[in-house]
């Protein structure tokens, strides 16, 4: 959330996008032609793809850990399957945004340099290179159960409708969080065999974190898009901000609690439940210690809380895994 991962003060002449990590791998190693493409995919800016996989993460291991019958070489390749599909499926839905954001990012500041409208790849090319992503993700999704298939073939709908509904309702970040937290039903049902409640809890906790981190990002925008006419929590919520946030953050640690207390309370190990619960305060504790940082007028300390996310996931996702093992 420092460093390296603070934005440049503008595209450089070499392309690169203004709201990407300073120095990421795709400016300084690319092959020049590849650089557009990798830059339509987010692979610059690569904390979507964290914030994508994290879920997954949370549903494979609690997954695992609630069913200790089913842990082994299955979860191993759901987590290696899950990360390379997170890669790819970011990176489709991704140029899917910026397809149909094309005619709005060219009115932005932060998103006028992306692929798209600054002219580094054309229509045909882009729906190309998401087509190719998605297939090749399509591949990783066939070898899971069938109820998994069933339900990642669902969640193409969500990923679809999410870059339209700033422009119908002031709560697209509920949208995105149907879209990115669906990970966590998904490989929970490619884990255990069948979908549960358990499940349903961690998805909804994940749409709640969602709902907290992607209003702090909207705030980068919230001058451009009231200028334009593009809705978001961050124009909704205004001065309030902090007040929802710490909802949102309640309803997260409320969610998650009640997802490890129903997948575990039939194993009967009052360790692996400590260890779940601790998961979950842990990334509330986090949560927390981004309001404290909070000054939602710093769009550069906006972007460097929103990016922090990952380490408040991550908090989670090691200690379920933890608990697979105690």
């Amino acid at each position: 959330m420092t460093g390296n991962d603070q934005r440049p003060e503008a595209p450089t002449a070499q392309g690169s996008v203004a709201d990407a990590v300073a120095r990421n791998w795709v400016d300084r190693y690319a092959p020049a032609q590849a650089k557009p493409y990798l830059r339509l995919s987010r692979a610059d800016r690569p904390i979507g793809t964290w914030l994508l996989l994290l879920p997954c993460w949370w549903g494979v291991f609690l997954g695992a850990a609630s069913q200790p019958e089913t842990a082994g070489w299955l979860t191993v390749w759901i987590v290696l399957g899950c990360g390379i599909g997170a890669i790819l499926m970011r990176g489709a839905g991704c140029t899917w945004n910026d397809i149909t954001d094309r005619d709005i990012d060219d009115k932005v500041a932060r998103t006028r340099s992306r692929p798209l409208p600054s002219g580094q790849v054309n229509m045909r090319q882009a729906l190309i290179w998401m087509g190719a992503q998605a297939g090749i993700a399509a591949l990783i999704l066939f070898t899971f159960n069938w109820a998994a298939v069933g339900l990642g073939v669902l969640s193409l709908g969500l990923v679809a409708i999410y870059p339209f509904a700033k422009r119908f309702t002031w709560w697209p970040q509920i949208f995105l969080g149907l879209a990115f937290n669906w990970g966590a039903v998904l490989a929970w049902t490619a884990q255990t065999g069948a979908l549960g409640l358990p499940a349903v809890f961690l998805y909804l906790a994940g749409i709640c974190w969602t709902l907290f981190y992607d209003t702090i990002y909207a705030h980068q925008d919230r001058e451009d898009d009231a200028l334009i006419g593009v809705k978001s929590t961050a124009r909704l919520f205004g001065t309030n901000t902090e007040t929802w946030l710490r909802g949102f953050l309640l309803a997260t640690v409320v969610f998650m609690s009640l997802a490890v207390i129903y997948a575990l309370s039939a194993v009967a190990d009052p360790l692996k439940m400590s260890l779940g619960l601790a998961g979950a305060w842990a990334m509330g504790w986090h949560m927390n210690w981004q309001l404290g940082q909070l000054d939602i007028d710093d769009t550069e300390r906006c972007l460097a809380l929103f990016r922090s996310n990952r380490d408040a996931g991550l908090l989670v996702a090691l200690f379920l895994a933890i608990t697979i093992f105690a």
